[in-house]
C-alpha cells in the first residue's frame, strides 16, 4: 500500500506564494507520471499540474504561469511551487500518480488564500 504525504499548505494572502511537497512510501516515483490535484468545498477534484516520467509538464489555464510542478526522483518527491495565489486557489491539495490509475489518496494539505 502506497502512502502519500502532502505538506506545505497554509494561510497566505492574495499574491503570496507557497511550496507544496509530496512524499510517497514504497513505490519509486520515477516510473509514474505524477500530478497535483485540488478539491475546493462543494467542487469536484481537479488536476492542477502534471509531470510525465520524462519531465513534460502540463497545467490548466487557471494556473498556467503561476504554478510550477517539479520532481526529484532521487528523493521520491514531487513539488508544487505556487506563486501569485488567488482566493480561488483555496482548496485541499493532493498529489497522486497521473496515469489511468490512482493510489489511495493522502490527507492532502489545506491551502487558504485570504486577506
Amino acid at each position: 500500500q502506497v502512502q502519500l504525504v502532502e505538506s506545505g499548505g497554509g494561510l497566505v494572502q492574495p499574491g503570496g506564494s507557497l511550496r507544496l511537497s509530496c512524499a510517497a512510501s514504497r513505490y519509486i516515483f520515477s516510473v509514474f507520471p505524477m500530478g497535483w490535484y485540488r478539491q475546493a468545498p462543494g467542487k469536484v477534484r481537479e488536476q492542477v499540474a502534471f509531470i510525465s516520467t520524462g519531465g513534460s509538464i502540463k497545467y490548466p489555464d487557471s494556473v498556467t504561469g503561476r504554478f510550477t510542478i517539479s520532481r526529484d526522483n532521487a528523493k521520491n518527491m514531487v513539488y508544487l511551487q505556487m506563486n501569485n495565489l488567488k482566493p480561488e486557489d483555496t482548496a485541499v491539495y493532493y498529489c497522486n500518480r497521473a496515469d489511468a490509475l490512482r493510489w489511495v489518496w493522502g490527507q492532502g494539505t489545506q491551502v487558504t488564500v485570504s486577506s
